[in-house]
C-alpha cells in the first residue's frame, strides 16, 4: 500500500474518514517528530482534521497501537517516530 519513505522520512497512512478528508491513502513526513506533534502536524496541513477526524483515531507506529495519552506525563520519555517508520490513521469502524 505505502511506497518506501525517502531518506530522512517516515510514511503516514490514511484509513478511511482520515483517507477522505486528506484525499490521499499515504505520504511521507520529515523524521523524526515526538508523537506528540504528528497531529498538529496534520492540523496545519489540513485545516479541520484535529476536530473532525483524528479527535477518536487511534494510532499505530510499525503495526503497534501507541496510546497517545502516555505520550503526555512531564516525566516521560517522548514517543519518536523515526526514520523509515510507517505510521497509521485508524478511524473507529462500526459494522451491521
Amino acid at each position: 500500500m505505502s511506497s518506501r519513505p525517502p531518506p530522512g522520512h517516515f510514511t503516514l497512512l490514511y484509513f478511511a474518514s482520515a483517507t477522505a478528508f486528506s484525499k490521499k491513502a499515504s505520504e511521507h513526513f520529515e523524521s523524526p517528530l515526538p508523537l506528540t506533534k504528528l497531529f498538529e502536524l496534520l492540523e496545519s496541513k489540513y485545516p479541520g482534521i484535529k476536530e473532525n477526524v483524528l479527535h477518536s483515531c487511534a494510532v499505530t507506529i510499525n503495526l503497534d497501537y501507541v496510546d497517545l495519552d502516555l505520550d503526555q506525563g512531564a516525566d516521560a520519555e517522548p514517543v519518536m517516530i523515526k526514520e523509515g517508520d510507517e505510521v497509521a490513521i485508524i478511524p473507529p469502524v462500526s459494522s451491521g
